[in-house]
């Protein structure tokens, strides 16, 4: 355990300590494109619970609503609420079927909502009125500024109907089925006897996690560890280089590796990498992997109820150390937000079984070649950006969700030549997230 408690220390982080690959799959290879040598680096930044009505809402040229229809019929305008409001609202799958009403989208007044505390201007609106808000401009601003400077998608949904665990299975495996010849999918987020949150091979022994069949009947469960085939996987048998950032080294919701058998006993579990911000030391080192997932801490997620609104400065900082890069050339970032949240999104999704799809997240697009100031209309899903992934280095499809999805080809132009970095501005720096003391904050709560 100790690789995980060096990167604690901020001069191993300097120092680009800690984690490491540790395995025989190489770190950087020089992989690409088949046909189109541009991109040898696909890098996944997984932010937490929101829509795009809720982030973006007034974006020039993205499809966002002003109000919606409640379940009395009644249109309730949407009302400016801080990033670190103390509430959150349910995005269990029960919140999901609640809010989409059947189809009719008008049950977001109903959903189950949790207002911890009062505090000055940080009060909770009315039960009825919560998820019908939006985020300020002007706390989110770097985000406003990457998707002018970049590319928007305003028509990407969440694949499943639920969660955060069940989220980050389907972006590292395309679903969260417990087996790959399974149709019972992990549906909410694992819990230990005592009714802690966990999630993983590494979760307390009794550990459950329900799921969900074929009929949308969620009365089965499961301990919460998965033998089913990953992106990591295809990536070790191709020796593409990976590398998965997190908190901390334990159990958890947002750490997917975890839940996957076949590469938590493996060596290539060493590319596991704790804590997040260690990734800012590995690109500035010259360890960046080629394909990598970033996640972060419960403060900088976004997450309703748990955020301390740092989230956009740690998103624009991993952005800023890559544009600033020797890999900025070879290089998509994709910037997504695991889950609805529970907050308002005017989009019907797609139904295409008893679990997908989920309502809209948003979507950035960050590259030298992604097309600029553009918004994209193009239907997408997670499994969209598995398929890009896949067809950058080589790799087979994982035969699930990202059989149907689209590889988002239509956020990018590779036939111009690559456009230079423009530095974000950003409240904290780098540096902020590198000196931050290890989390062991519980990242989700639903």
């Amino acid at each position: 355990m100790l690789r995980w408690l060096l990167p604690a220390a901020i001069a191993a982080l300097a120092a680009g300590c800690g984690g490491g690959s540790g395995s025989s799959v190489p770190v950087d290879p020089p992989s690409g494109r088949p046909g189109n040598s541009h991109i040898s680096h696909v890098v996944i930044i997984i932010q937490e619970n929101r829509t795009v009505d809720n982030l973006f809402n007034g974006f020039p040229g993205a499809d966002t609503a002003q109000s919606g229809e409640n379940s009395k019929g009644r249109q309730v305008p949407l009302i400016p609420v801080s990033m670190t409001a103390p509430y959150d609202i349910s995005h269990s799958h029960g919140g999901f079927e609640i809010e989409y009403a059947n189809g009719n989208m008008n049950g977001f007044d109903l959903a189950h909502s949790n207002c911890t505390h009062h505090t000055g201007q940080q009060k909770c609106p009315p039960r009825g009125q919560r998820a019908y808000a939006y985020v300020p401009r002007s706390e989110v601003r770097p985000y406003w500024i990457l998707a002018k400077q970049y590319t928007l998608a305003d028509e990407m949904f969440e694949t499943n109907q639920g969660p955060s665990f069940p989220a980050h299975q389907y972006l590292v495996s395309g679903t969260s089925t417990i087996t790959d010849d399974s149709t019972l999918r992990a549906s909410e987020e694992p819990r230990t006897p005592d009714r802690k949150f966990t999630g993983g091979c590494d979760s307390p022994k009794g550990s459950l996690v329900s799921v969900i069949d074929d009929q949308g009947k969620e009365n089965q469960s499961v301990y919460p560890c998965f033998d089913r085939t990953s992106l990591m996987a295809l990536a070790n048998d191709a020796s593409v280089g990976w590398r998965y950032y997190q908190a901390r080294p334990d159990a958890g919701a947002w750490h997917a590796p975890d839940a996957v058998r076949p590469i938590r006993e493996s060596v290539s579990f060493d590319n596991v990498v704790a804590p997040s911000a260690q990734v800012l030391s590995d690109v500035a080192n010259g360890r960046l992997a080629s394909i990598v997932w970033v996640t972060p801490t419960a403060r900088a997620s976004d997450h309703a109820g748990i955020t301390d609104g740092s989230g956009p400065s740690w998103v624009a900082s991993v952005v800023n150390a890559i544009g600033r890069s020797q890999y900025w050339d070879s290089t998509a970032i994709f910037v997504l937000w695991d889950d609805w949240g529970g907050w308002y999104d005017h989009a019907a999704p797609t139904i295409y079984n008893s679990f997908e799809l989920g309502f809209r997240v948003p979507l950035l697009v960050i590259s030298p070649y992604a097309k600029r100031g553009h918004v994209s209309h193009t239907h997408h899903e997670l499994a969209s950006i598995l398929k890009f992934t896949e067809e950058t280095f080589g790799l087979p499809s994982l035969g699930t969700t990202d059989a149907r999805a689209d590889d988002l080809r239509d956020c990018f132009d590779f036939h111009s030549p690559p456009h230079r970095f423009r530095r974000i501005l950003t409240q904290l720096s780098g540096e902020y997230f590198l000196r931050q003391p290890p989390s062991n904050q519980d990242p989700d709560d639903d």
